[in-house]
């Protein structure tokens, strides 16, 4: 019992990671990093998870120029990867990939808005630590 409620404690000391300054707010925005292997169908989505939550604190900054370009990461890396991530939950990883589209739209448009682009990588993160369905 001791065993389990430490590795408890530890897992959620490791969950949770602070990035950049909230959006015009001065406050601290809480990103929340989960071990991905444990916790999607479609495996380890860290890799990708990562591109988001730099793509996302570099709109924290107003950086959108520099968001727009670390997605193309995400876009490269994504595509590369979905002839092993697909099969492993079809319905998941559609519904990933359509955040990832809309994250993209949002960051391309010819004049993005920072509260769009960090709505659309938001619900992009929630989306990829939601990917715990069934095939």
């Amino acid at each position: 019992m001791k065993s389990l409620r430490t590795a408890w404690t530890a897992g959620a000391v490791a969950a949770l990671t602070l990035v950049g300054p909230g959006l015009n707010t001065g406050r601290p925005t809480l990103y929340f990093v989960i071990p991905a292997a444990a916790a999607s169908t479609l495996g380890d989505l860290s890799p990708f998870r990562l591109i988001v939550v730099d793509a996302a604190a570099l709109v924290d900054r107003g950086d959108l120029a520099g968001a727009k370009a670390r997605i193309k990461d995400l876009e490269t890396s994504w595509d590369e990867a979905e002839p092993s991530l697909k099969p492993r939950s079809p319905r998941e990883w559609h519904v990933v990939d359509r955040a990832i589209d809309r994250a993209f739209a949002t960051l391309r448009a010819s004049e993005p808005d920072s509260t769009a682009c960090k709505q659309s990588l938001g619900d992009l993160l929630t989306a990829m630590d939601g990917a715990h369905g069934s095939t």
